[in-house]
């Protein structure tokens, strides 16, 4: 027994010190946020008079609210994109068998490993002979291709779950397959689905070298991350805490987001990697 508490008390305080070093720059930034531009805070302090000035500078200097519908259109595009094809494709390879599963099934593994700075450039040159560079579409189109595989074995392995004889009973019943995937296994896997779509937003939000390298000659298409690293370059509007204020503009939608869902996504994860 009190080798278990021993323990107990070694891993909390392990998950402390984890904890206050993940949660230091972030504070670090946020207190540089509210810090006035006439004040200069070295390292970490809370201001004596916190002010709301360097958001606004950063809102209207940098066009962020452009840049944040941008970041919404892209990030909504991939998941509901990439939500759909990996619904119907995990479910057929969940439960049918057809020449060729295991090839394709190698084929969405070699999507999962291969180096995603390998893709980027032969994605410019066929998106630019398509006439798509610089539009969302340069955007949407290759984020939900890479995101199928993940999607793909994301939802196979959820539908894995749903008992064999909820689709026997289905089909002795009359219905068809597309019909037990809509009323059956659909309902049944939307805590997966719906963990699945906060990651796909997530990493998409995040998504920075693509943008970077497809849409940045179009300001109007520039997502929020590009924006943010072409205006903390503008050395003419330099301002540290003005910048600071730009980063938690950005982070804000992911962060209120992932407050919101974080219950439902550690479940949705645990969910998916115990099959019993």
């Amino acid at each position: 027994m009190h080798r278990n508490r021993s323990e107990s008390v070694i891993g909390h305080a392990i998950l402390v010190v984890g904890s206050l070093m993940a949660l230091y720059p972030f504070a670090s930034i946020l207190s540089l946020a509210f810090t006035p531009r006439s004040e200069r805070p070295s390292g970490f302090q809370i201001p004596t008079h916190p002010t709301l000035e360097n958001f606004a500078a950063a809102w209207t200097q940098g066009g962020f609210g452009r840049a944040l519908f941008s970041s919404a259109v892209v990030a909504l595009g991939v998941v509901l994109g990439s939500i759909v094809l990996s619904a119907i494709a995990g479910y057929a390879f969940a439960t049918m068998t057809f020449p060729g599963k295991t090839l394709l099934a190698g084929f969405l593994l070699i999507g999962l490993v291969m180096p995603y700075e390998g893709l980027i450039i032969p994605l410019y040159y066929m998106l630019g002979d398509l006439g798509l560079l610089n539009t969302y579409w340069a955007l949407i189109l290759p984020q939900i291709a890479t995101s199928v595989s993940l999607g793909v074995f994301w939802m196979r392995t959820a539908y894995e779950g749903v008992p064999r004889g909820l689709l026997d009973a289905a089909q002795v019943d009359g219905a068809t397959r597309w019909a037990a995937f809509r009323k059956v296994y659909l309902p049944l896997s939307m805590p997966a689905i719906a963990t699945l779509a906060t990651l796909l937003f997530l990493f998409t939000w995040n998504e920075f070298l693509m943008p970077l390298v497809l849409v940045a000659q179009n300001p109007d298409v520039q997502t929020a991350p590009l924006a943010l690293s072409f205006f903390a370059g503008n050395t003419r509007n330099f301002n540290a805490s003005v910048i600071a204020a730009a980063a938690v503009l950005v982070a804000l939608p992911v962060l209120v987001l992932y407050i919101f869902l974080q219950r439902r996504l550690i479940t949705g994860i645990v969910a998916g990697a115990v099959k019993e």
